[in-house]
């Protein structure tokens, strides 16, 4: 810097040191930092996603039996399809609230009924591989289940606002009103689900 007061480093390789020291130096494949860095360096490399590596793509509950004590399964409301896993789910800081939507006019009245209720009312999750055949050639489009192809949310490689405000991409949005948790619980020598 001292010879050349005008060179910078690359302010996406800062990125990357950043994310690395937040993932405690060391690279987590499992981390949610990692998996929305992954997902947001796929959706600027791609003007219509036709071949997705394989490894973007969570593994689709219904094929594998074991879950962990503390990992919780979400199921499709209306048939009961496994759809993701807790662990797929990637949290966002929190917006701004009703303001972010300035744009859309929201009412005064609107902006008062949310007191007291859950500002995100989605999931905002990794791609699950049951999500693949929608995903393939289009840039946005609906979630359907795949056993009973009722809608669960929306996806968009450009990336979609969440209802507290704060905007996401790329966005792979399961609303909650449209999918149960189910959490196992250890009794005894046996598990039981609770919903």
């Amino acid at each position: 810097r001292s010879s050349r007061p005008r060179r910078r480093v690359n302010p996406g390789f800062q990125g990357q040191l950043k994310l690395y020291e937040a993932m405690g130096c060391a690279v987590d494949t499992s981390s949610v930092l990692y998996k929305r860095y992954r997902l947001e360096m796929l959706s600027e490399r791609f003007s219509e996603p036709q071949d997705l590596p394989k490894e973007v793509f969570a593994v689709d509950p219904t094929a594998i039996c074991q879950t962990s004590d503390t990992e919780v399964l979400y199921r499709c409301r209306k048939c009961r399809r496994a759809l993701f896993r807790s662990s797929s789910i990637l949290s966002h800081t929190e917006g701004i609230g009703p303001t972010a939507f300035a744009h859309k006019r929201i009412t005064d009245s609107a902006r008062l009924s949310g007191n007291g209720q859950e500002k995100c009312t989605s999931y905002f999750i990794e791609p699950v591989q049951w999500m693949e055949p929608a995903l393939l050639g289009v840039m946005e489009g609906q979630l359907l289940c795949p056993k009973c192809t009722s809608k669960l949310g929306s996806f968009s490689w450009r990336g979609d606002q969440c209802s507290c405000g704060r905007w996401v991409t790329p966005a792979f949005q399961i609303h909650k009103s449209r999918v149960d948790e189910v959490r196992t619980l250890p009794v005894g020598n046996s598990q039981t689900a609770k919903t």
